[in-house]
């Protein structure tokens, strides 16, 4: 597993409903995009959940390097960076991954769920909100021990869709990232994003627990 994020801040008075359009318009089309886990499509607006700034910042969990290169080297990307500019992409090892009790909330439930009557699929609302905390790993702190603890302390909470640890060995820097099926818990540690959209094709193959 690879985590994945870029961030795009934008102007103070940008008109951030070009944001939630392009989000609407344009999330669909990695739904069934091969070799990705998810990709969650962040959002922060100056002056709600604390936020300072604009900012787009969506935030993606990688099954396959495949899919991750495919993503970053074609089309969509492309497009992307000529409407922003090309963002820095920053990259973790994915070290372990907890699925919540409202992992099932963004799934695609077939017509036995529905219930007999049922005809076609029903799709079920998803993630809403996002908490990502970034530590620097100490100088002579043991990775290993780092890794374990966050594992430990991955939230096990009613509204919890997925939560992750992964490290990133350029700066051993460790990234926690959880997705809630409502707001954010108030303890919850970290930045806090709106999720207005959620592609998840393959998260059902990502393996749970320590990936290692």
């Amino acid at each position: 597993m690879h985590a994945m994020q870029y961030e795009i801040t934008l102007p103070a008075d940008y008109d951030m409903s070009t944001v939630h359009r392009r989000i609407a318009t344009k999330g669909p089309l990695l739904d069934s995009w091969p070799g990705l886990g998810l990709k969650a499509y962040l959002v922060r607006e100056r002056g709600r959940d604390g936020s300072p700034v604009n900012q787009y910042a969506p935030f993606y969990l990688w099954r396959t390097t495949e899919g991750l290169n495919a993503f970053l080297l074609g089309p969509g990307f492309r497009t992307l960076c000529a409407d922003f500019g090309r963002p820095a992409v920053r990259h973790w090892i994915g070290a372990g991954l907890r699925r919540g009790p409202a992992a099932d909330g963004s799934a695609v439930a077939g017509q036995a769920a529905a219930g007999p009557a049922a005809t076609g699929p029903v799709v079920v609302p998803g993630p809403v909100a996002a908490t990502r905390l970034t530590e620097r790993l100490p100088e002579g702190a043991d990775p290993a021990e780092a890794v374990e603890r966050a594992l430990a302390e991955l939230p096990d909470h009613p509204d919890l869709h997925t939560a992750a640890v992964a490290l990133d060995p350029a700066r051993w820097e460790l990234l926690r990232i959880a997705l809630w099926r409502a707001d954010a818990p108030a303890g919850a540690p970290g930045t806090r994003y709106r999720v207005h959209h959620l592609s998840s094709p393959e998260l059902d193959r990502l393996p749970v627990g320590r990936h290692w």
